[in-house]
């Protein structure tokens, strides 16, 4: 599967949550009194950002974003990739050069950081992931489990990574869960609840705990339908149970020793998906550092 350029996936809703984010970073760091008081405007300064481990990159070209929103009129800065976004880099390997009036390239130089640190640790994470599912024919899903304000970024870096979007917000998709079924008093009256009160649905999902759950969603036939924190000889029973026509997910405490077993877990059956919320939630940050001189 081939990532989307970041231009593409960055357009509409997504780039305007990103450059949202990128507006807070920046309010949220404050004004740079130190370099304000230290330096001047006239005064140029050169940064290059280098890896300092081996790291998928991602997020490069929110750089130029940071750099046109911390600017004040009449700035000259520029930002020169060195490489290109998604690629394999090795420590000590310079990703690109920035420059332009000291203070500015002093503000702007962690909120640059922040990003890729964090966008490039969660495509590491997700490699790892994909690569157990190499060959199996399973795709691999991230959640809604985002860093608040970070949901589009992390979700691109998902796609960097070598994953796939679920549903980027709760009006892709419906998901019936456990709360909504016990609430209703069973999947059948929950989607008749649903189909009742909306004459066109967004794709409906609908969580199963249970091979007697499953059997009552296939009967509602659902586009998709969810097989939650199953151990795996119900998931094997279950998956045995959902028709082809019928998306299968399976998630729930997939961790990296687990996920290919659960990939492979019925034979001719296999899931069409695997939900990782670790791919997010638990990632950690790549390391890069902005190495900076005079101008």
């Amino acid at each position: 599967m081939t990532p989307p350029s970041f231009s593409d996936f960055f357009q509409g809703t997504a780039l305007h949550f990103l450059e949202k984010a990128v507006a807070f970073a920046l309010e949220e760091d404050g004004q740079e009194l130190t370099s304000e008081l230290v330096f001047t405007h006239h005064e140029r300064m050169a940064a290059l950002l280098v890896a300092k481990q081996h790291t998928l990159l991602c997020g490069l070209p929110i750089a130029q974003l940071v750099f046109a929103a911390a600017a004040r009129p009449g700035d000259v800065w520029h930002f020169e990739p060195l490489v290109e976004e998604g690629s394999q880099l090795a420590p000590g390997q310079v990703v690109a050069r920035m420059e332009g009036p000291a203070p500015l390239v002093l503000r702007a130089e962690r909120t640059i950081l922040n990003f890729i640190m964090r966008l490039s640790g969660v495509a590491n994470t997700t490699r790892l992931y994909a690569n157990e599912l190499e060959g199996t024919g399973v795709t691999l899903l991230d959640t809604r489990k985002t860093t608040p304000c970070l949901r589009y970024p992390e979700k691109y870096a998902v796609l960097v990574g070598g994953g796939a979007n679920h549903r980027k917000n709760l009006e892709e998709m419906l998901m019936l869960k456990d709360n909504h079924i016990d609430a209703a008093g069973s999947i059948t009256k929950a989607v008749h609840l649903l189909r009742a009160s909306h004459t066109a649905l967004p794709p409906l999902e609908i969580e199963c705990r249970t091979p007697e759950e499953v059997a009552e969603a296939v009967a509602m036939q659902p586009e998709r339908i969810m097989l939650d924190n199953m151990p795996l000889d119900m998931l094997q029973k279950s998956l045995a149970l959902v028709p082809g026509f019928i998306e299968v997910e399976v998630s729930g405490g997939v961790t990296l020793e687990t996920i290919r077993e659960k990939a492979l877990a019925a034979g001719a059956r296999k899931p069409d998906f695997i939900s990782v919320g670790r791919l997010t939630h638990t990632a950690a940050a790549a390391d890069f550092s902005i190495i900076i001189n005079r101008a």
